[in-house]
C-alpha cells in the first residue's frame, strides 16, 4: 500500500501536513502558525488563547442550524523519543513517515498519530464541502503531554459547544467515557564529588532495547522498566565489589516507561572479568522473566577511560536502596470495570542535574484518594532514603456518565454502520476531559480515535483501515447530534 492511496484521503492529507511541522510540548509555535494560516486560507473565524490553544469555528450545512454544537478536540503537541542510534533533529525535522503492511510507521521515532490524527481528522472536517453537520468548534490544546498545560489555562467562555468529542483515544471501535487522574512525584539526591581511584576497572553498563509505551495505556503489559533493571544489576555489583559510581542516566518523560538507561561506574581491577561474568548471568535472569514482553533487550558493557570524580558513597547506597524499594507497574485494579487499572506509578527518569540526582515518577488513579495514597507512598521511599521529595498538583480524572446523550447516538450509530456494539470504557490514561468539565460542566462528552500501539516510543504505529472506520463513524454522529 502506498501512502498517497491512503484512504480517507482528506484525513492522510492533513496527517502528512503535519508531520512536517515540528511540534514537540512546549515548542508549538510552528503549528500554532499552520493552524491560524490554515483557518484564513479557508476563511473560518478563528481565536487563540494566551496559552496558545486554538479554536477555529465552521457554521452548520444548510438545514443542520438547529443541531446543537459539537466541540471536536485534540493536542498539538507530541511526545519526542527516538532510536539511540538516531539523528532526528525534533525541533527542525519532519516526521518521516513509511507504510508496513497495514500499519503507518516513523522511521526511528514516535510517529505523532497521538494525537497529530485527531488533528488530522479535525482539519478534514473544517476542510470538508461535502459533509453534512451542525456548527462545529475544532479546540487544538497545546503541551498535553508534559503537564496538560493548554487544558488548565483554558478560560470559561472561549468555547460555545454543548457536546465534546475529544479525538485522543487509541483503540477504533472502544469510546471512552472516564479517565484517570494524575500527578508527578519528584525526588532529589542532593551529592558531594568525590576523587574516583585511578587503578579501578572503569565500565559503562547500559539497558537498551525495551518496548517503553505510555505509561497508563501500557502499565499493565509487565514491560520491563530500563531504571528498575539498571538499579537491580548495580545492587548486585554493591554488594560483591568496592563500587564507585561516577554518572546514571535513565529515562526521560514522566508518561513513558523507560526503555534505555546507563551508568558509568568502577570496580578494582582484580573483578574486571567478575563483572562481565555477573552482567551475563543477568541477563539471561532477565531475558527469561520478560521473554514475552521484551524480546529485543539487550544489555551492553564496554570498558572505559577513568573518571576523575565520583558519586560520594553514601549517596549511592541510599540511592540504589530506594530506587529498589519505590513502587512501579500497577498498584491496584479497578472493582467497578473488570480489567481496568485503577492506581499505579512510573519510575520515569533519572537523572544527574547541578549536583543532584532528580528522578521523576508518575501516579495515577481513577480515584483521588487512591492517587494521593500512591504519591505517599512514593514520598515515603525516598524521604526515608533521604531525598528531598515533592508531589504536583496534579489534575483530575473523568468521572463517566453512562447516561450521556451523545454516548447514545455514538453506540446507536456504531451498531448501524458495522453490525457490532462499540466497547464503553474507561482508560488508565490521562485525557484532557476531566479538566474541560472544571470550566464547562455542563458539557456532554466522549472521547474517540483509530487504533495506535506503541505511542510515546519509537515504535508508534497506526492502523490504517481503523482510521477509515473511525472517520466514517465520527461523520455519522455529527449528522446525528441532538437538536439544541
Amino acid at each position: 500500500m502506498e501512502k498517497i492511496a491512503l484512504k480517507p484521503a482528506s484525513v492522510f492529507h492533513y496527517f502528512d501536513e503535519i508531520c512536517q511541522v515540528p511540534r514537540p510540548s512546549k515548542k508549538e509555535e510552528k503549528i500554532i502558525a499552520y493552524l491560524m494560516d490554515f483557518a484564513r486560507k479557508q476563511g473560518l473565524e478563528a481565536k487563540k488563547d494566551e496559552a496558545g490553544n486554538i479554536l477555529i469555528k465552521k457554521p452548520a450545512t444548510q438545514g443542520k442550524e438547529n443541531l446543537k454544537t459539537v466541540i471536536l478536540q485534540s493536542h498539538i503537541d507530541m511526545v519526542c523519543e527516538k532510536n539511540s542510534d538516531s539523528t532526528h533533529d525534533f525541533l527542525n525535522d519532519p516526521i518521516e513517515t513509511y507504510v508496513d503492511g497495514e500499519w503507518l510507521k516513523a522511521k526511528g521515532t514516535t510517529l505523532g498519530a497521538d494525537n497529530g490524527i485527531g488533528m488530522a481528522t479535525q482539519l478534514a472536517v473544517l476542510a470538508a464541502d461535502d459533509i453534512e453537520h451542525g456548527p462545529i468548534e475544532c479546540l487544538f490544546t497545546v503541551d498535553e503531554e508534559t503537564g496538560l498545560t493548554g487544558a488548565f489555562a483554558l478560560k470559561e467562555g472561549f468555547m460555545d459547544g454543548d457536546i465534546l468529542i475529544n479525538l485522543d483515544s487509541e483503540d477504533e471501535g472502544e469510546l471512552f467515557i472516564g479517565c484517570a487522574g494524575g500527578a508527578n512525584t519528584t525526588a532529589q539526591f542532593a551529592y558531594t564529588e568525590i576523587d574516583a581511584p585511578q587503578d579501578y576497572f572503569f565500565f559503562n553498563v547500559a539497558i537498551k532495547g525495551l518496548t517503553g509505551g505510555h505509561s497508563g495505556d501500557d502499565i499493565n503489559k509487565n514491560r520491563a522498566n530500563a531504571n528498575k533493571l539498571l538499579n537491580r544489576f548495580l545492587t548486585q555489583l554493591s554488594a560483591k565489589y568496592d563500587l564507585y559510581l561516577c554518572e546514571i542516566d535513565g529515562g526521560n518523560l514522566h508518561n513513558a516507561i523507560p526503555r534505555e538507561a546507563r551508568a558509568l561506574c568502577a570496580v578494582p581491577m582484580k573483578h574486571k572479568e567478575d563483572v562481565r561474568i555477573d552482567m551475563n548471568v543477568y541477563t539471561a535472569e532477565i531475558e527469561n522473566e520478560f521473554s514475552v514482553t521484551e524480546p529485543n533487550l539487550r544489555t551492553e558493557l564496554g570498558s572505559e577511560s577513568p573518571c576523575a570524580k565520583a558519586i560520594d558513597r553514601d549517596t549511592v547506597a541510599r540511592l540504589l536502596k530506594t530506587v529498589y524499594a519505590v513502587h512501579h507497574g500497577v498498584y491496584a485494579w479497578s472493582q467497578d470495570m473488570p480489567g481496568l487499572v485503577e492506581t499505579s506509578s512510573n519510575l520515569a527518569s533519572i537523572k544527574m542535574v547541578d549536583g543532584k540526582i532528580k528522578i521523576v515518577t508518575s501516579q495515577r488513579s481513577s480515584i483521588l484518594s487512591s492517587r494521593k495514597d500512591m504519591s505517599e507512598m512514593i514520598r515515603s521511599a525516598f524521604q526515608l532514603g533521604g531525598a528531598e521529595v515533592m508531589t504536583g498538583d496534579g489534575y483530575p480524572g473523568w468521572k463517566p456518565n453512562p447516561a450521556s446523550p451523545i454516548l447514545k447516538v455514538a453506540i446507536e450509530s456504531y451498531k448501524k454502520l458495522f453490525g457490532v456494539e462499540p466497547k464503553v470504557k474507561a482508560i488508565h490514561a490521562g485525557l484532557e476531559c476531566g479538566l474541560f468539565l472544571e470550566k464547562y460542566p455542563h458539557l456532554d462528552m466522549f472521547s474517540t480515535g483509530p487504533t495506535l500501539r506503541g505511542v510515546h516510543s519509537p515504535d508508534e504505529r497506526m492502523h490504517i483501515p481503523s482510521v477509515e472506520k473511525f472517520w466514517i463513524h465520527l461523520l455519522d454522529v455529527l449528522l446525528n447530534v441532538p437538536q439544541k
